[in-house]
């Protein structure tokens, strides 16, 4: 077998998945992540759930103060995270009282 015919046959492998027919619909499940009650959690989950699942909250497990402020701030300045200056301590502190370790640093 020639090399474009080796190379050819490798992209009509690759492809065809591509033009693969479903019956009926495709359903993604949805998964509850849900939050601790706690002052500011609507707002919280309003400002972090525009971007991702809370999911991705509860997987960073139980951290300090110092580690939600940065993890906050780097949402906003890295990612552009929505969240007015007025509503950063806020945030912050529903994310200690309720998945903190009880450290400050």
């Amino acid at each position: 077998m020639t090399r474009f015919k080796k190379l050819l046959l490798t992209i009509l492998i690759s492809v065809s998945p591509l033009f693969a027919q479903v019956k009926g619909g495709i359903t993604v499940p949805y998964i509850d992540f849900p939050m601790k009650e706690g002052k500011g959690m609507y707002s919280t989950k309003g400002k972090c759930n525009m971007c991702h699942s809370w999911g991705y909250t509860l997987n960073q497990g139980l951290q300090s103060k110092k580690f939600w402020q940065e993890k906050v701030m780097k949402m906003i300045l890295i990612f552009k995270a929505p969240i007015e200056d007025k509503h950063i301590d806020e945030v912050v502190n529903y994310l200690f009282e309720n998945y903190g370790n009880g450290e400050l640093e």
